[in-house]
Protein backbone atom coordinates (compact mmCIF):
# COMPACT_ATOMS: atom_id res chain seq x y z
CA UNK A 1 0.00 0.00 0.00
CA UNK A 2 1.34 3.39 -0.93
CA UNK A 3 -1.03 6.34 -1.14
CA UNK A 4 -4.81 6.28 -1.18
CA UNK A 5 -7.32 8.99 -1.98
CA UNK A 6 -9.86 7.38 0.36
CA UNK A 7 -9.90 5.67 3.74
CA UNK A 8 -10.71 1.94 3.48
CA UNK A 9 -13.84 0.85 5.37
CA UNK A 10 -11.98 -1.31 7.89
CA UNK A 11 -9.78 1.57 9.12
CA UNK A 12 -10.57 3.52 12.30
CA UNK A 13 -8.89 6.52 13.89
CA UNK A 14 -6.01 5.37 16.05
CA UNK A 15 -4.59 8.71 17.19
CA UNK A 16 -3.92 12.27 16.11
CA UNK A 17 -0.92 14.57 16.24
CA UNK A 18 -1.61 18.28 16.37
CA UNK A 19 1.39 20.27 17.55
CA UNK A 20 -0.56 23.53 17.61
CA UNK A 21 -3.05 22.12 20.11
CA UNK A 22 -0.68 19.88 22.07
CA UNK A 23 1.52 22.50 23.71
CA UNK A 24 3.52 19.95 25.71
CA UNK A 25 4.64 18.10 22.57
CA UNK A 26 5.37 21.42 20.86
CA UNK A 27 7.52 22.43 23.84
CA UNK A 28 9.46 19.14 23.72
CA UNK A 29 10.02 19.54 19.99
CA UNK A 30 11.26 23.11 20.42
CA UNK A 31 13.56 22.04 23.26
CA UNK A 32 14.91 19.24 21.07
CA UNK A 33 15.56 21.80 18.34
CA UNK A 34 17.45 24.04 20.78
CA UNK A 35 19.48 21.07 22.07
CA UNK A 36 20.41 20.02 18.53
CA UNK A 37 21.39 23.61 17.73
CA UNK A 38 23.65 23.87 20.78
CA UNK A 39 25.32 20.50 20.21
CA UNK A 40 25.95 21.17 16.52
CA UNK A 41 27.29 24.68 17.16
CA UNK A 42 29.54 23.68 20.06
CA UNK A 43 30.96 20.62 18.31
CA UNK A 44 31.61 22.46 15.04
CA UNK A 45 33.15 25.41 16.90
CA UNK A 46 35.86 23.02 18.15
CA UNK A 47 36.59 21.98 14.54
CA UNK A 48 36.10 25.25 12.65
CA UNK A 49 35.95 28.15 15.10
CA UNK A 50 33.09 30.62 14.76
CA UNK A 51 35.80 33.28 14.72
CA UNK A 52 36.61 32.19 11.13
CA UNK A 53 33.50 34.15 10.18
CA UNK A 54 35.42 37.31 11.05
CA UNK A 55 38.70 36.50 9.31
CA UNK A 56 39.84 38.20 6.13
CA UNK A 57 37.87 41.23 4.94
CA UNK A 58 35.92 42.02 8.10
CA UNK A 59 34.69 45.47 7.24
CA UNK A 60 31.18 46.51 8.17
CA UNK A 61 30.04 46.02 4.58
CA UNK A 62 31.37 42.47 4.45
CA UNK A 63 29.71 41.52 7.75
CA UNK A 64 26.45 43.17 6.70
CA UNK A 65 26.53 41.20 3.44
CA UNK A 66 26.97 37.93 5.35
CA UNK A 67 24.11 38.78 7.68
CA UNK A 68 21.79 39.62 4.77
CA UNK A 69 22.80 36.45 2.92
CA UNK A 70 22.17 34.40 6.07
CA UNK A 71 18.71 35.95 6.56
CA UNK A 72 17.75 35.34 2.94
CA UNK A 73 19.05 31.77 3.07
CA UNK A 74 17.15 31.03 6.30
CA UNK A 75 13.86 32.26 4.85
CA UNK A 76 14.60 30.42 1.61
CA UNK A 77 15.38 27.24 3.50
CA UNK A 78 12.04 27.31 5.35
CA UNK A 79 10.26 27.54 2.00
CA UNK A 80 12.44 24.83 0.43
CA UNK A 81 11.94 22.51 3.42
CA UNK A 82 8.19 22.44 2.96
CA UNK A 83 8.38 22.41 -0.82
CA UNK A 84 10.51 19.27 -0.42
CA UNK A 85 7.86 17.67 1.82
CA UNK A 86 5.29 18.56 -0.83
CA UNK A 87 7.45 17.26 -3.66
CA UNK A 88 7.90 13.98 -1.76
CA UNK A 89 4.13 13.79 -1.23
CA UNK A 90 3.57 14.25 -4.97
CA UNK A 91 6.22 11.64 -5.82
CA UNK A 92 4.45 9.26 -3.46
CA UNK A 93 1.10 9.76 -5.17
CA UNK A 94 -0.61 12.74 -3.55
CA UNK A 95 -3.17 14.35 -5.83
CA UNK A 96 -2.82 17.92 -4.60
CA UNK A 97 -0.49 19.45 -2.02
CA UNK A 98 -1.36 22.57 -0.03
CA UNK A 99 1.19 24.87 1.58
CA UNK A 100 0.82 27.42 4.31
CA UNK A 101 2.04 29.03 7.49
CA UNK A 102 0.07 28.56 10.69
CA UNK A 103 1.83 31.18 12.79
CA UNK A 104 3.94 28.58 14.54
CA UNK A 105 4.90 26.31 11.65
CA UNK A 106 5.23 26.40 7.89
CA UNK A 107 3.60 23.32 6.42
CA UNK A 108 2.82 21.13 3.45
CA UNK A 109 -0.25 18.94 3.57
CA UNK A 110 -2.76 17.13 1.41
CA UNK A 111 -6.00 15.17 1.52
CA UNK A 112 -4.62 11.71 0.82
CA UNK A 113 -3.73 8.77 3.03
CA UNK A 114 -0.10 7.60 3.17
CA UNK A 115 1.16 4.25 4.40
CA UNK A 116 3.62 4.23 7.29
CA UNK A 117 6.76 3.64 5.23
CA UNK A 118 5.77 6.18 2.61
CA UNK A 119 5.11 8.78 5.29
CA UNK A 120 8.49 8.11 6.91
CA UNK A 121 10.11 8.90 3.54
CA UNK A 122 8.06 12.09 3.25
CA UNK A 123 9.08 13.11 6.78
CA UNK A 124 12.79 12.56 6.18
CA UNK A 125 12.98 13.93 2.63
CA UNK A 126 13.96 17.55 3.46
CA UNK A 127 16.52 16.83 6.18
CA UNK A 128 18.25 14.15 4.10
CA UNK A 129 18.15 15.90 0.72
CA UNK A 130 19.08 19.37 1.96
CA UNK A 131 21.50 17.93 4.52
CA UNK A 132 23.57 16.43 1.71
CA UNK A 133 23.41 19.59 -0.44
CA UNK A 134 24.26 21.93 2.44
CA UNK A 135 27.15 19.71 3.58
CA UNK A 136 28.66 19.89 0.11
CA UNK A 137 28.27 23.67 0.03
CA UNK A 138 29.80 24.02 3.52
CA UNK A 139 33.00 22.38 2.35
CA UNK A 140 33.18 24.27 -0.94
CA UNK A 141 32.86 27.83 0.38
CA UNK A 142 35.77 29.85 1.82
CA UNK A 143 36.23 29.54 5.58
CA UNK A 144 34.89 33.05 6.10
CA UNK A 145 31.55 31.86 4.67
CA UNK A 146 31.51 28.39 6.26
CA UNK A 147 29.47 29.39 9.30
CA UNK A 148 26.85 31.17 7.19
CA UNK A 149 26.06 27.88 5.46
CA UNK A 150 26.60 25.78 8.57
CA UNK A 151 23.93 27.83 10.35
CA UNK A 152 21.60 26.83 7.50
CA UNK A 153 22.60 23.21 8.15
CA UNK A 154 21.81 23.68 11.83
CA UNK A 155 18.40 25.09 10.83
CA UNK A 156 17.94 22.07 8.56
CA UNK A 157 18.72 19.48 11.21
CA UNK A 158 17.33 21.24 14.29
CA UNK A 159 14.35 22.59 12.37
CA UNK A 160 13.35 19.03 11.52
CA UNK A 161 12.70 18.21 15.18
CA UNK A 162 8.97 17.94 14.47
CA UNK A 163 9.70 15.39 11.76
CA UNK A 164 11.83 13.39 14.22
CA UNK A 165 8.97 13.50 16.73
CA UNK A 166 6.58 12.04 14.16
CA UNK A 167 9.05 9.35 13.12
CA UNK A 168 9.67 8.37 16.75
CA UNK A 169 5.92 8.26 17.42
CA UNK A 170 5.31 6.10 14.34
CA UNK A 171 7.89 3.50 15.44
CA UNK A 172 5.42 2.36 18.10
CA UNK A 173 2.37 2.24 15.82
CA UNK A 174 1.14 -0.75 13.80
CA UNK A 175 2.61 -1.28 10.34
CA UNK A 176 -0.77 -0.94 8.63
CA UNK A 177 -1.33 2.70 9.60
CA UNK A 178 -2.53 5.30 7.13
CA UNK A 179 -1.59 8.92 7.74
CA UNK A 180 -3.84 11.81 6.78
CA UNK A 181 -1.73 14.98 7.00
CA UNK A 182 -3.45 18.32 6.46
CA UNK A 183 -0.23 20.18 7.22
CA UNK A 184 -1.14 21.51 10.64
CA UNK A 185 -2.34 18.20 12.06
CA UNK A 186 -2.28 14.55 11.17
CA UNK A 187 -4.72 11.79 11.91
CA UNK A 188 -3.48 8.22 11.99
CA UNK A 189 -5.80 5.35 11.07
CA UNK A 190 -5.38 1.61 11.49
CA UNK A 191 -7.34 -1.63 11.31
CA UNK A 192 -5.94 -2.38 14.76
CA UNK A 193 -6.91 -0.77 18.05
Amino acid sequence: MKTLSYLPDDYRELCAIDLEKNKRSALYINLLGVLITLVMAIVMNTIIPLSSLFEGDVGVGSLLLRIVVLAVLLVGYIVLHDLTHGFAMKLCGARKVVYGFSGMYAFAGCHDFFSKNVYLIISLAPVVFWGIIINIVCFLVPSTWFWIFYIIQIANIAGSAGDYYVIFHFLFLPDDILVYDTGTAMTIYSTQK
